[in-house]
């Protein structure tokens, strides 16, 4: 059985539950390292699927890595691979296949979030209900969705949440969160929500450290029964 490369661009930004459900469904993964150095795969064809992770910097640096991860994605696509992002990786995937991706309109987008369904038969296959949830973020900038994408998402801060292209799916949110992460999140990240909250352009998209741990408990749950159902709706087209 192909392994499924997940691509890890800041030690922060892990697989979080999308490692756990993984391990639970038996499908085997290895986890590349890019924060650490390791190279981006030349090519797809080895793998069954591509998972692509967060991480604070933007699509549009000039870091070595990106113009081999667009490569990467573009060729798994080409090949039929299917293709999961979390954040960055969703900015990454809308980039690599004609997309663009500048400064969110409406500031930084950080804690829970409203995310509202824009396709509810969509939102029924993927996400295993029509139905709006609270969803965890933190980004300042987003993309459009690629030629032939469907639009899947949005909140009050961000139109674009999510996009589907046949098995393909990037979120601008973080489905894959997990407790023992958003709390070192909001630990390792309490300067940026200071200083974010600061400024009235983000303001209310920016909540505090206090607050998204006390959402938590309740918000989480929901948000992990859509990421099962959403990974198990990502699997069916993953080679074996």
């Amino acid at each position: 059985m192909k392994p499924i490369a997940i691509l890890r661009f800041a030690s922060a930004d892990g697989p979080a539950y999308f490692a756990d459900f993984l391990n639970e469904a038996g499908r085997p993964f290895i986890e590349v390292r890019i924060d650490q150095g390791q190279a981006v795969p030349a090519a797809a064809n080895e793998f069954a699927g591509l998972g692509l992770m967060g991480g604070p910097m933007s699509v549009n640096d000039p870091l070595p890595w990106i113009p081999a991860a667009l490569s990467l994605i573009r060729d798994a696509v080409a090949k039929d691979i299917p293709v999961i992002g979390h954040c960055l990786g969703g900015q990454l995937i809308s980039k690599a296949l004609g997309g663009t991706v500048n400064r969110n309109p409406n500031g930084k987008e950080i804690g829970w979030h409203r995310l509202h369904m824009l396709d509810p038969m969509l939102a029924e296959e993927w996400l295993g209900s029509a139905g709006d949830f609270d969803a965890f973020h933190w980004h300042g900038e987003t993309f459009t969705l690629p030629e032939g994408a469907r639009w899947l998402a949005r909140s009050d801060r961000c139109d674009h949440q999510a996009f589907v292209l046949g098995p393909h799916i990037g979120m601008q949110f973080h489905i894959e969160m997990n407790e023992s992460a958003i709390a070192d999140w909001c630990a390792g990240g309490e300067k940026e929500i200071v200083s974010a909250r600061k400024n009235p352009d983000n303001h209310p998209g920016v909540m505090a450290a206090d607050v998204i741990q006390a959402i938590t408990p309740v918000a989480l749950p929901r948000m992990r029964a859509a990421a099962g159902h959403l990974y198990q709706r990502w699997l069916r087209h993953v080679r074996i």
